[in-house]
């Protein structure tokens, strides 16, 4: 019985690298898309000593970009990198909210510091260690805490160790650097002084992160490039390239995932090369199935009626928006990674995939008598006034 599966794994071994859309990235297990450009401009705010927040939208390679960083940063500098994800920070007392920074710390640097039950003698501790080494403090899934004072109340220390750098009276870290969804820096801290109460950003230090995470053509390139080498494929890098980054504008989940569904869904063999049309049936099936990105999607458009109603008289009533940040519901799109600006200033999805899933899940909701009514022709339209064919595909099956 057991020698069919031992014949098994000996003509079935997986050999080389595959594409991944769960979890982290590894070089050495999985194809990857170089950003090497992206991380040596992180890179340079380090270096120039500064305090970020890498906010960007769920699946977009955050916590990856961190690993390569912190590799990177590791043969320079010492690291602390904390994931609120997988420490069970207690944000309910102080003292174990310290003690498990200590701990971290400790055990990052491999020394043994004494627990401490304040904030205050936290930040003695973080002077301390900082006097004489030059460490950068990385913390992954600030979401977790954002909302917590607890976690507020540690960013006002660190930031009051900041600014005290900055006329010589204390050290701190060298850098450090926020990674979630949110941008930590408008958040407010409540305190009391002799004015009365008063609300602050514990994170106004921070700089703006400006560089983009997305994948560029070129960039998307150098993942179908190692993957035709290992391979012995032929492929029309620049064509699929164009076509991936048409439909995904760069979005890091969608680039790998159209990869995944290819190799694993359409040419598991790997003895074809990829072609346009290999990329527009994986699209198809991407649109039609269920992944950690829809699944967030659907449930942020279910909790936010504003944002359903945004998204509703934009793509469903084809109502033109001009771009304004500082509209809440447009600010929360762009957060979440849904909206973006034409060149004309004009609110537009930020790619194909996500405005179709977006637009069928609309459909979906709203009674077909009433959607008689209005006229859908654009969202059949391609930017150079062409028929979308994939989208066409898509309806009539």
């Amino acid at each position: 019985m057991l020698d069919q599966y031992i014949d098994f794994f000996e003509n079935n071994e997986l050999r080389g690298k595959a594409f991944n859309t769960t979890g982290v990235c590894s070089r050495d297990k999985h194809y990857m898309v170089n950003i090497d450009n992206k991380l040596k401009k992180i890179i340079r705010l380090i270096q120039k000593d500064k305090y970020f927040v890498i906010n960007r939208p769920r699946q977009f390679g955050k916590t990856t970009t961190l690993n390569e960083l912190e590799k990177i940063l590791k043969t320079r500098y010492d690291v602390i990198k904390l994931d609120f994800q997988l420490i069970d920070l207690d944000f309910q007392s102080e003292k174990r909210f310290c003690n498990t920074l200590i701990e971290v710390m400790s055990k990052e640097l491999s020394i043994t510091l004494q627990e401490v039950e304040t904030f205050s003698k936290l930040a003695e501790v973080i002077d301390n260690l900082t006097r004489d080494k030059e460490i950068i403090l990385i913390i992954d899934e600030v979401d977790k805490a954002a909302d917590n004072k607890l976690f507020l109340s540690f960013l006002g220390v660190l930031r009051s160790l900041y600014l005290s750098r900055t006329v010589q009276e204390k050290t701190t870290f060298k850098s450090v650097i926020l990674a979630g969804v949110h941008d930590v820096k408008n958040l407010k801290l409540k305190f009391r002084d002799d004015i009365g109460i008063r609300y602050n950003s514990p994170w106004n230090i921070a700089v703006n992160f400006d560089i983009d995470m997305s994948f560029s053509k070129d960039e998307i390139s150098t993942m179908l490039q190692e993957y035709e080498d290992e391979n012995n494929l032929k492929l029309d890098i620049n064509l699929l390239s164009k076509e991936i980054y048409k439909f995904t504008s760069g979005y890091p989940f969608l680039v790998s995932r159209i990869c995944e569904i290819i190799d694993e869904k359409i040419i598991p063999n790997r003895d074809e090369a990829w072609t346009k049309e290999d990329i527009q049936r994986s699209i198809k099936i991407l649109l039609e199935e269920n992944n950690t990105l829809f699944d967030d999607l659907i449930k942020n458009m279910e909790n936010n009626k504003e944002l359903y109603q945004y998204m509703y008289n934009l793509l469903v009533l084809n109502i033109p928006c001009i771009f304004n940040i500082d509209n809440p519901v447009i600010n929360l799109g762009v957060m979440f990674g849904y909206l973006t600006k034409d060149k004309n200033n004009n609110t537009i999805v930020s790619n194909k995939i996500i405005r179709e899933r977006i637009y069928n899940y609309l459909i979906s909701k709203t009674d077909s008598n009433v959607m008689t009514n209005y006229n859908f022709k654009d969202n059949f339209i391609t930017d150079d006034n062409g028929l979308d064919m994939v989208i066409l595909h898509t309806k009539k099956d």
